[in-house]
């Protein structure tokens, strides 16, 4: 493996053109780096290299969206015999529906879907059919809990310590200056994994939801699942109430064949996908009950919410979607889960052996490593104080030193090209770490599973 640099001329040189056209230099804010971003060549299989010509291995990838890695040779090769085709029509495509067909079979409570085109637009569609199918305006959510750039999904998850109120009376907070009041308003907010607190909310806004979205395995509120206790209370408040459970599985649905969902024996009126799904491509899908769906047939009188755009399930990225997933079947998905397995005992053996004070979370394909004693239970407890910030900052830079690329939390994602030389790697890396950080401040030991 290369040595990388910090100091990059070519990416350095780049970053200065943009910063004159693209806002902060970027189009994307999760790319930035000090001092500047660095620039990609190419990427093959889990390894990428920028264009200093530095490899690293991608345990990002492009943030829990490309379960093969990059480039692989079977969704290469079928969406070059696509391109030749053409991109996108105005008619519709066989491939729309063999692809909408393999997803309803991973799982029972897909009994209509409808393409979208990101994580994002598959929860703006979904909360916008639950209030078409209720007739009711306000939606309900996990603190911390990230959903997408839809203002209504938006609530919340970057609430601080000043803004975010009481513990059983979370306030709902903006993220973007100049978010209208009338959003907030219709936004309820409840705390993640504490279901006395969330269900007394609830009950003061019954009759007015249309429905309660949640992630089973929220990433900003710590990457740990879902209790099945809240998980059943949720579903059963929403059955008495009539309003519908939204699942959150643009992340989560890498998790098992037919998504996190499976691991409650869980049958959600509707659930937004996204990333995996796409092959590599930009890709949401919004799925469940089929007549909760249907107000979103065009064929319906009155048509309750008319929906389209212009590039929803176009056969560049159905195809490779349809690729990915069938290549995405129970082996290896069992193969993944075992290597983030592998990767959490390893990680959790070196926060031991080094007495650094750290934690793991996740389940399925991904983890997180928090430099917290104790794995947090909710948002507040895994709010990082500033000098968790700093010191994850420091573990962070150690780590895209040494040669690996991670979210930005310090989370990883399992692709099919890794297997357990990759993980060693990656474990090693990280005790290196946990002995910078002791040398830099020693901390008392906590390991915890």
């Amino acid at each position: 493996m290369n040595s990388p640099t910090h100091i990059s001329s070519k990416s350095a040189s780049l970053y200065e053109r943009a910063l004159h056209i693209l806002p902060g230099g970027v189009s994307r804010n999760t790319v930035l780096r000090k001092p500047h971003p660095l620039y990609a060549d190419t990427a093959v299989g889990c390894r990428i290299t920028d264009i200093e010509g530095v490899e690293r291995i991608d345990f990002s990838n492009n943030m829990a969206s490309l379960i093969h890695g990059h480039a692989h040779p079977a969704i290469v090769a079928a969406v070059t015999e696509q391109l030749h085709k053409g991109t996108a029509y105005t008619l519709a495509t066989e491939v729309e529906l063999r692809y909408a067909e393999h997803l309803c079979g991973r799982s029972p409570s897909f009994e209509k879907l409808r393409f979208v085109n990101s994580g994002t637009e598959a929860v703006m569609a979904a909360l916008k059919a639950a209030r078409a199918f209720t007739s009711r305006p306000k939606i309900a959510k996990v603190e911390g809990a990230y959903h997408g750039v839809y203002d209504y999904a938006e609530v919340s998850q970057t609430a601080q310590p000043g803004s975010w109120g009481k513990v059983d009376r979370p306030a709902s907070v903006p993220v973007a200056h100049g978010m209208p009041a009338s959003a907030l308003a219709d936004v309820v907010i409840i705390p993640f994994n504490d279901t006395e607190r969330a269900l007394a909310i609830l009950d003061e806004h019954k009759g007015d939801l249309a429905c309660v979205l949640l992630d089973l395995m929220p990433h900003r509120v710590g990457l740990k699942p879902a209790d099945h206790e809240f998980v059943s209370a949720l579903r059963d408040w929403t059955r008495r109430d009539g309003a519908l459970l939204v699942l959150d599985e643009v992340i989560t649905f890498r998790s098992a064949f037919g998504g996190a969902q499976s691991w409650y024996g869980l049958t959600p009126d509707l659930t937004a996908l996204g990333k995996a799904i796409g092959g590599g491509f930009p890709v949401g899908a919004v799925a469940g009950r089929a007549e909760v769906m249907d107000v979103m047939n065009p064929l319906r009188k009155p048509l309750l919410l008319p929906h389209s755009g212009t590039f929803s399930a176009n056969p560049i990225t159905m195809t490779a979607g349809l690729v990915a997933m069938e290549l995405f079947d129970e082996a290896a998905i069992t193969r993944l889960n075992q290597l983030a397995d592998l990767a959490k005992t390893g990680i959790e053996d070196v926060i031991r052996a080094t007495g650094f004070k750290a934690c793991v979370t996740g389940a399925g394909s991904m983890f997180r490593v928090h430099l917290k004693q104790h794995p947090p239970q909710n948002y507040r407890e895994a709010y990082q104080t500033p000098e968790e910030e700093q010191m994850l900052k420091v573990l962070l830079d150690h780590l895209f030193d040494q040669g690996f690329m991670m979210i930005n939390t310090c989370s990883a994602t399992i692709s099919t090209p890794m297997g357990p030389l990759e993980i060693d790697a990656l474990v090693n890396a990280f005790e290196s770490g946990f002995q910078l950080l002791s040398a830099a401040r020693p901390v008392s030991a906590g390991a915890c599973s």
